[in-house]
């Protein structure tokens, strides 16, 4: 099993949130939110923070902690076809400079407002369905109810 912690930004102004198309290796491609692995004695809060600077192009401010997602994908549907663990750490962020570009020598290709309703219609990781769920219930434990996945939804 593979184990991976994280911290994700769910941004969110005039009813749009802030998503990053993401590119596989192998060419897939999928919607998700700013955010990346927690480096080796990176503090979660500052990882947030660096994720979105690299992948957009923008400044951010932490707002608050929304919650904590943890969830295991079989092998079956990993990637990598090895069951892994996916810790993440969501935090609510306020975009505060810069401008949305593509991220140099990365994986994304993009990153997009778009408006919360059309997330549906959108090929997306489960985390963008995770972090808006934690925006809109402020769960006072920060867990969210497991988001089944299916659909348009991948992990």
């Amino acid at each position: 099993m593979s184990f991976r912690l994280a911290a994700y930004a769910v941004c969110i102004e005039d009813g749009q949130v802030l998503l990053a198309r993401y590119v596989s290796p192998t060419g897939d491609t999928n919607w998700t939110l700013p955010g990346g692995k927690v480096e080796h004695a990176e503090d979660p809060f500052d990882t947030v923070i660096r994720e979105v600077a690299e992948e957009t192009g923008c400044d951010a401010l932490v707002e608050r902690l929304l919650g904590v997602d943890s969830r295991v994908i079989p092998a079956t549907e990993a990637r990598l076809g090895i069951e892994h663990q996916n810790i993440g750490i969501f935090y609510r962020v306020r975009i505060t400079g810069g401008t949305l570009r593509p991220e140099p020598n990365g994986e994304t290709a993009e990153s997009v407002w778009t408006s919360i309703p059309d997330v549906a219609r959108l090929r997306r990781s489960s985390l963008v369905d995770v972090g808006l769920a934690l925006a809109q219930t402020l769960p006072p434990t920060g867990h969210v109810v497991p988001v089944p996945v299916g659909g348009l939804l991948q992990h």
